[in-house]
């Protein structure tokens, strides 16, 4: 980029610190707003696998590799399928030195990105409410409390209900009829063994076939995330009069539905210690493009937010995020970096969303395709070679 231009990036998520991150080391400015006071001032959610075709290429752009390796937990990558009765369908254990997708948590990977860009980058505590377009691609951002800004580029990485979308596009995420309840269970070795036993170091699922299911997750400092999913109605619990903040209610209504559920998976439904979090799950329709649109562009769950089934979103925001600061610090004008970013991501981005949709529907339709884990895992590292050799060919060009 032969000029100064002002880089405003909304969303301090992964995708935005990434974005940020990688700029920075390309000697370009930028500045972070986001509406939470602090990088932990909330539960920032489960644990994310970072594909090595993705989410790690991404992190060696911005020279994180180390930091998250010492942060990661390769062990994470385990997998547990079960019947409803609790009977084993497959399983999967990667090799000691599978680094094909290693977990990590969120809050963690945030805090490490954070810790990873210059001092004052990140506006914390700066809400979004409005952006105007002021002509030859500049836009004014208002924000909440009466701050304002002016940039040449807008980066929209604030996640599904995006404040910068609609000024690219008038899509919306749309209810995929799946709703999760979210279930938290801390010191599991001492307090849950049996949630311990079920979900070992990586995930376990459990379907039945007909729209239900109980998903459990390891993440760090000795807690399991459970998510108990089922195919209803968005307002299914004001249909079937159960206070989402009474734990009891709700407890005796998933041992109703749940009703011949083994045994075994039972405490997922009723012994979580911090309540229940309803999460239905949304999806932009996929594939997504728009047109150019002069100083604005869109990265991870802003641009392609899809269904968790496959585990693409944060690292697509990742790769997403690297990929538009290359660009930026590479071409000539703002324009053709955008151009050239939006291209690639189109590309990528949209399979990848409809493929992910379709795993969500499948799985709660039949339950009856498991993943090959292993395969799965080489298709990551040869994908990840293959992109490093055509980023190194286009590079020599």
């Amino acid at each position: 980029m032969k000029t100064t231009p002002r880089i405003a990036v909304i969303g301090a998520g992964p995708a935005g610190l990434m974005c940020a991150r990688v700029l920075q080391l390309r000697g370009v400015d930028v500045a972070v707003y986001d509406a939470d006071a602090s990088v932990d001032a909330r539960d920032a959610g489960g644990t994310l696998d970072l594909h090595a075709d993705s989410g790690q290429i991404a992190l060696e752009d911005a020279g994180l590799m180390e930091a998250f390796t010492e942060l990661a937990r390769p062990e994470g990558q385990a997998h547990l399928r079960l019947d409803q009765h609790g009977a084993v369908l497959a399983s999967f254990v990667p090799d000691g030195d599978d680094d094909a997708a290693p977990e990590i948590d969120r809050g963690r990977l945030r805090a490490m990105l954070a810790a990873h860009v210059a001092p004052g980058t990140v506006r914390w505590g700066h809400k979004l409410v409005r952006a105007v377009a002021v002509g030859e691609g500049g836009h004014r951002l208002e924000f909440a409390g009466g701050a304002a800004v002016e940039a040449d580029l807008v980066i929209g990485a604030d996640g599904a209900w995006s404040r910068v979308r609609p000024l690219v596009s008038d899509a919306v995420p749309r209810y995929s009829g799946v709703s999760l309840l979210e279930v938290r269970f801390d010191d599991v070795e001492r307090r849950h063994p049996r949630i311990t036993e079920l979900v070992g170091d990586g995930h376990m699922f459990a379907n039945n076939g007909n729209g239900q299911a109980i998903i459990g997750q390891r993440n760090g400092h000795g807690v399991v995330r459970g998510y108990v999913g089922m195919r209803a109605p968005l307002d299914w619990h004001t249909a079937a009069g159960v206070d989402l903040g009474d734990a009891a209610a709700v407890r005796g209504f998933l041992l109703e539905e749940f009703s011949g559920w083994a045994e075994r998976l039972l405490p997922f439904l009723i012994d979580s210690d911090h309540g229940y979090t309803n999460r239905p799950l949304h999806a932009l329709p996929a594939p997504l493009a728009w047109e150019r649109t002069p100083g604005v562009t869109l990265l991870g769950d802003a641009a392609h937010l899809m269904s968790p089934f496959g585990g693409h979103g944060a690292n697509l925001a990742m790769l997403d995020a690297a990929e538009l600061a290359r660009a930026i610090a590479e071409e000539p004008t703002l324009d053709a970096a955008v151009t050239r970013y939006e291209t690639a991501m189109f590309a990528r981005s949209g399979p990848l969303a409809v493929g992910a949709n379709q795993a969500l529907e499948r799985f709660f339709a039949s339950g009856s395709h498991i993943p090959d884990h292993a395969a799965e895992h080489q298709r990551y590292k040869e994908a990840a070679a293959d992109y490093r050799r055509r980023q190194g060919a286009s590079a020599a060009e």
